[in-house]
């Protein structure tokens, strides 16, 4: 019951100086470590250099090209104003009394077009503004328009999506971010179909007390359209990043010899294993080549370039340590209890299972990406 309720106690730990503004960078080795700590005869050097530091290095070494790819494409998307036009030709064509539709739409295509979902809710928030206030829609319901948008359908569930939580398990399963459209379809049509259900209906509730916008202080600059590159030049990069991915993996890769990937120095693996990766960052780099184009007269593009590096390292790193964080945890003596505990409550279902150890190992290590790696890592020796 001490292992068990020492790896409770780190989670409280963690959510608790999470909460107050302590990175994870140091919290994650810290409160491993002393869960560690807490379980007698478990040494603590051996499980920070040999386990937490060797799956920081792992996740990196997987995952790197893509954080550092798309926070650049979602930079330059930002700074050269396609995402505010693509948000604009959307909202126009929606209609402005559809203030929640358009918002969510907005951000759908824009993550489902392989930019960061942070880009694009700075992206569309202003555009947001707007168009709540002119159809005095709440501003409260703001952030889940947005969230609706960025982080539910399209970054799980639609084909294709080039979102790390997407490409995470073909390390596993050996498949492509396009496997299994047709669950895919349907989880995203229920993800947007209730999200948008609860918004209206919260919207309905407030028509009828005449709510309003509300008397907020927007810290928003006013919208304007000039400058900003016409919606097809801007709309061409999203539509790349999804068109090239699908064409690498479903005409290209399998038509070439990857036989080389079985030597040592390759790492020993196969094509399958790696090709959703390679998809994803050919479809990218392009991406980014036909954004050069569009941001070719403005000013600061390398300082742009550079910002966006700079902008993966953080995402990167953090969901790094969490990662590094659950797999002390997962190889404690007490996750083995509550583990077993869990695949039982489904009685041998391994869909079942993942959900659960999936949903509490993303809980555990305050991280999705994080969450998923480390059960993954359990769940698919069910």
């Amino acid at each position: 019951m001490i292992q068990v309720g020492s790896i409770f106690l780190s989670i409280l730990l963690l959510v608790l100086f999470a909460y107050r503004g302590v990175s994870v960078l140091v919290l994650s080795p810290l409160i491993a470590l002393f869960t560690v700590f807490l379980n007698q005869g478990e040494p603590i050097l051996a499980n920070y250099t040999q386990i937490f530091m060797v799956k920081v290095g792992e996740f990196i070494t997987s995952y790197f090209p893509l954080f550092l790819l798309s926070a650049i494409f979602g930079k330059l998307m930002e700074i050269s104003g396609s995402a505010r036009s693509v948000s604009n030709y959307i909202s126009n064509k929606i209609g402005k009394e559809n203030a929640i539709l358009a918002t969510v739409l907005s951000c759908g295509i824009l993550t489902y077009g392989g930019i960061s979902l942070f880009v694009v809710a700075f992206a569309v928030y202003p555009i947001a503004v707007e168009l709540f206030k002119k159809s005095s829609t709440p501003k409260r319901l703001i952030p889940g328009a947005i969230g609706l948008g960025s982080f539910t359908f399209t970054m799980v569930s639609l084909p294709g999506t080039p979102s790390i939580q997407n490409a995470i398990p073909s390390q596993y399963f050996g498949t492509d971010t396009f496997a299994a459209p047709g669950i895919g379809m349907i989880c995203s049509i229920l993800m947007f179909s209730l999200g948008m259900w609860w918004l209206k209906y919260q919207f309905q509730k407030a028509k009828k007390t005449n709510e309003g916008y509300g008397d907020y202080h927007d810290n928003t600059e006013d919208i304007s359209d000039e400058d900003l590159p016409q919606f097809w030049m801007s709309s061409a990069p999203i539509i790349m990043v999804i068109l090239i991915n699908y064409i690498c993996i479903a005409f290209v890769f399998p038509n070439i010899d990857a036989t080389y990937l079985a030597q040592l120095k390759y790492g020993e693996t196969h094509l399958k294993t790696v090709a959703s990766n390679w998809a994803i960052i050919v479809a990218l780099f392009v991406s980014i080549c036909a954004l050069f184009l569009i941001y070719l007269k403005k000013q600061n593009i390398t300082k742009s370039i550079n910002a966006g590096a700079v902008d993966s390292l953080v995402p990167i790193f953090n969901t790094a340590s969490v990662v590094g964080y659950g797999a002390v945890i997962s190889n404690l003596p007490g996750f083995a209890l509550i583990r077993d505990y869990i695949l039982h409550i489904s009685s041998g279902n391994p869909l079942i299972s993942g959900a659960f150890v999936t949903g509490i190992l993303g809980g555990v290590t305050g991280s999705a990406s994080g969450g998923m790696s480390r059960a993954l890592a359990k769940v698919i020796s069910i």
